[in-house]
């Protein structure tokens, strides 16, 4: 079966300054791929590659099979965008800015009114686009880089400035694009939470380099589970646990203790309750949970770990 996105050692330099290091992706079809890293990472000069916005200093990318170096018109109709700027002509209705880039493409009017329904903007379309909230001009973003059904979306950070309510109605949204259409989706974000939410599978980069890519569950079923901490202390808990070789986070409830893969999870657990209440922690709470997205990530890009660690793909 033929990737939906793939690339083989995808470089590019900018003078001295290397920003994209050697990435070999692989995007399966009708995936929600999350393309995770901080920025500055490289995911932009990336995605920007893929499109043909960018040339690379070396290396391949290939969309549904089209070599975007080779056949830079063939592969962009193969593919969707949005990136962060939409370019949309505030003065005109969400309809009259579709048909300027519909009658560019060469596509029938009806095409407008299929992406309309898909993002649920009928309604809307006769506003002008000055009159809409961020939330819809990203799903405006969305239906015009949906013109003519192209096989693949890349997206760059698409909730970016949406409150609550819209982030969440835009990863139903994004979820559901491969039942409902049939499309490849690259989500580029640096919001671990909401990829986790979203993505079948996911890519993280980090310093220019993809560093892990795969399924995400499977990736995290390798992962041993976390273990859930609620103390008295938090700080001096934290001094306890540096003795071991773990990861230690904080959420909502409490301290987060991510083990390394391999770890005795049960053992573990038992020593380090025992070490906390030694040292005088009351430790009201201590569990295991699944592991996360945040966990799988923390555990390829802490920085003793990154110099060393090899690209793999699950």
């Amino acid at each position: 079966m033929i990737a939906a996105i793939e690339t083989e050692g995808l470089t590019r330099r900018f003078g001295k300054h290397l920003a994209v290091d050697a990435v070999a992706m692989t995007v399966p079809e009708q995936a929600v791929y999350g393309f995770l890293g901080r920025n500055g990472a490289g995911k932009t000069t990336t995605l920007k590659m893929l499109l043909g916005l960018l040339k690379p200093t070396s290396g391949a990318a290939r969309i549904c099979g089209v070599d975007v170096g080779e056949d830079r018109i063939g592969a962009a109709r193969k593919v969707g965008a949005l990136l962060e700027a939409h370019g949309f002509y505030g003065n005109l209705t969400g309809r009259e800015n579709l048909d300027l880039t519909r009658v560019l493409m060469g596509l029938p009017a009806t095409e407008i009114d299929r992406v309309l329904e898909v993002v649920d903007m009928t309604g809307n379309a006769g506003r002008r686009v000055s009159d809409y909230s961020l939330g819809m001009r990203q799903r405006l973003g969305l239906a015009r880089a949906m013109l003519g059904a192209p096989p693949v979306l890349i997206l760059d950070e698409p909730t970016n400035g949406l409150d609550p309510d819209g982030i969440a109605e835009m990863r139903h949204f994004l979820k559901s694009l491969p039942e409902r259409t049939g499309a490849t989706v690259l989500l580029s974000s640096h919001l671990l939470g909401e990829i986790e939410q979203t993505a079948t599978h996911v890519g993280i980069v980090h310093d220019g380099r993809l560093v892990l890519q795969g399924d995400l569950a499977v990736l995290k079923a390798d992962l041993a589970p976390e273990i859930g901490l609620r103390v008295d202390d938090a700080a001096r808990a934290e001094r306890v646990l540096k003795g071991y070789d773990l990861t230690l986070g904080e959420d909502a409830a409490g301290l987060v203790v991510r083990l390394r893969p391999g770890a005795d999870h049960d053992a573990t657990t038992a020593a380090l309750n025992r070490d906390l209440v030694d040292a005088g922690v009351s430790v009201f709470a201590i569990g295991s949970r699944s592991p996360s997205l945040e966990g799988i990530y923390r555990s390829v890009t802490a920085p003793r770990d990154a110099a060393a660690h090899q690209p793999e793909t699950v």
